[in-house]
């Protein structure tokens, strides 16, 4: 996988602008739908990731990029079920999210939120 640029805003995957989240699921890109979590938006002042979104835990390890300003709430039950999966969870800004892909993507999926 390429990443290009990435700006609040917009990240670059493969020569394409996403302008929204993005799941990357074994090696396809697609937009985070994250209206199953919008129930929990008072409790974190944000929409939180939640379990209750389709997350691609066929992996063995999933990477959350939390945004420009690591603003993007990852509730405990995601890391909960990430354990009893046993795929390994890591969670850091996008930028570095990114990072870490570019160079250690196998069997790695991730989910990056590009704004705050």
């Amino acid at each position: 996988m390429d990443f290009g640029e990435f700006r609040f805003g917009a990240i670059t995957i493969d020569g394409v602008v996403y302008e929204n989240d993005v799941i990357i699921d074994r090696g396809k890109v697609g937009k985070r739908k994250k209206k199953p979590s919008r129930k929990f938006r008072d409790q974190f002042g944000h929409t939180p990731l939640s379990v209750e979104e389709a997350i691609p835990w066929k992996c063995r390890r999933l990477v959350i990029g939390t945004g420009s300003y690591a603003s993007l709430p990852v509730m405990e039950e995601v890391k909960r079920e990430a354990h009893r999966r046993d795929v390994e969870l890591l969670v850091m800004p996008t930028s570095e999210a990114i990072e870490m892909l570019a160079h250690e993507s196998k069997r790695t999926n991730a989910i990056l939120h590009v704004t705050c």
